[in-house]
């Protein structure tokens, strides 16, 4: 059996991340304006972003930078309502 690679670990605990946070917002346990959301998704996408410095494909990578630039402004969003 072939053991897991580093970036592989990456990856899966990055797609791991990703999917909580957006279970827990289906469940209302989190909501998607917490910063905390789009935390957990900037989190999640650099960990698979990671894994595919390992493994390329970009169709992967452009849905994570998408993803990540979404989740940003959602960061920066959360931050400015906070501020207000």
């Amino acid at each position: 059996m072939m053991g897991l690679s580093l970036y592989d670990a990456f990856g899966l605990a990055g797609s791991a991340v990703v999917i909580v946070a957006y279970f827990a917002t289906q469940k209302g346990w989190l909501s998607a304006t917490d910063w905390k959301f789009p935390f957990s998704n900037v989190l999640g996408c650099l960990l698979i972003i990671t894994s595919l410095l390992a493994n390329w494909n970009l169709s992967a990578f452009l849905v994570e930078v998408f993803w990540l630039a979404i989740s940003i402004y959602g960061l920066v969003r959360a931050r400015r309502a906070r501020s207000h």
